[in-house]
């Protein structure tokens, strides 16, 4: 079965809201054994919806539609699929006795434009919507099936997984599962290079997608259980583990390098505070981004100007006038600065050179110190990250928490 994904709404093209519907149908659809071959997005316009339609249905056998499931005059994507099909609406009392109930649940009058959500193309099977007042539908005919969701993502999570989900499943007959590998502090093309001859496997298969400073490495395997496919998959999980070495730090799709050094904290029962100087915070709000970083994050300092370094952390006049604030023994004095008034069993720091100005030949922008500070004493990194500023300062909070977690395992 070959698909496709519709998005309708006006407010995707704009940029004003996210995609994220397409973003969630489309890994449900490789779990379940279906081929994705295109995303198209088209705005609150029927004519470009006609249009759109018609190509994505000359391309593949299922489309999944999102959005345009509302009672107002632009909410035509039902109208639309009934037209491609040739066939005529009808209303489904089920549908409106459901409608009103919500609505009268909720609080809110019947219109008579609400009366078009129960409206559906003859012989569609019907999803009802148990999060709002918008059905969907499974519309077949002729070898091709249009399966219609609500654009809202709580509604159209809820609607695919209770019914379109299992539907699907039935009728693909296969199961894809897959490993997602985090793999960090390794370039994709030496990773790939590492990983070549893997590569050329037809099930299971592997595929990299790069972010900042880490690499997705996907294992899929498609076979008629879950269980199959998993075990499928496993000696070539093991064999990249093998080759990858300390830059694996986790799995999942959830999993990243700041949850990766909490969880390590957290297991030793040990803290961590921060010294932050270009990152401005953001090492810290990494850690609080997880829930029960209480339990590790002692605290943090943000230290932009060298009064501060020296009145706060004690880095010493000498070393600021020595060797600048971007340079190792900076971001050492910080580091032990911060263990030392925390109490913390850990401090990192960072200090470097952002940019887009402030460069020179000796420290280009991108010139970032690292540091890490432990019982056993402190050890500083230089790094050289490319990018604009807000790119460089992602990477210094990634390759910072990496260096912790090294320290943390023990390597």
């Amino acid at each position: 079965m070959i698909a496709e994904i519709l998005s309708v709404g006006t407010e995707l093209l704009m940029g004003q809201i996210a995609n994220t519907d397409a973003q969630y149908i489309s890994k449900r659809l490789s779990e379940l054994g279906v081929t994705l071959y295109r995303h198209t997005t088209v705005g609150d316009n029927v004519g470009r919806l006609k249009e759109a339609l018609a190509e994505a249905f000359s391309r593949a056998d299922l489309v999944i539609t999102t959005g345009g499931l509302g009672p107002t005059e632009d909410d035509l994507t039902k109208e639309t699929v009934a037209e491609y099909f040739s066939l005529p609406l009808e209303m489904d009392e089920a549908s409106l006795a459901a409608l009103r109930a919500h609505l009268e649940q909720i609080g809110r009058p019947m219109t008579d434009n609400n009366l078009k959500q129960a409206l559906f193309p003859t012989g569609a099977r019907i999803m009802p919507n148990a999060c709002g007042t918008a059905p969907g539908c499974i519309v077949e005919k002729d070898g091709k099936i249009a399966a219609i969701l609500p654009g809202p993502p709580f509604e159209m999570k809820d609607m695919f997984e209770r019914q379109l989900a299992p539907w699907l499943s039935q009728r693909s007959g296969v199961h894809i599962e897959s490993r997602f590998l985090r793999i960090f502090g390794i370039g994709e093309s030496l990773l790939e290079t590492q990983l070549q001859d893997l590569f050329h496997s037809d099930n299971p298969t592997l595929a990299l997608y790069c972010g900042p400073g880490e690499v997705l490495a996907r294992v899929s395997a498609r076979a008629n259980t879950k269980e199959e496919a998993a075990q499928m998959m496993e000696p070539l999980v093991q064999e990249i583990l093998r080759r990858v070495g300390s830059f694996y730090y986790g799995s999942g799709m959830d999993a990243s390098i700041s949850k990766a050094a909490l969880d390590l904290l957290k297991s030793r029962h040990e803290t961590v505070c921060f010294a932050e100087s270009c990152t401005g915070g953001r090492l810290a709000a990494a850690l609080i981004d997880h829930s029960g970083a209480s339990d590790a994050l002692c605290e943090s300092y943000v230290t932009y100007s060298d009064e501060a370094k020296t009145r706060i952390l004690g880095v010493s006049l000498h070393t600021l006038s020595a060797h600048t604030c971007y340079s190792a023994e900076c971001a050492i004095e910080m580091a032990e600065g911060a263990r030392r008034i925390s109490g913390a069993n850990w401090s990192v720091s960072v200090t470097g050179l952002a940019g887009p100005n402030g460069g020179s030949e000796r420290t280009p922008v991108g010139t970032v110190y690292i540091a890490v500070s432990g019982a056993e004493g402190t050890s500083a990194k230089e790094f050289h990250f490319a990018g604009g500023r807000d790119h460089i300062r992602t990477l210094a909070v990634g390759h910072a928490l990496n260096m912790l977690r090294l320290k943390l395992s023990g390597q």
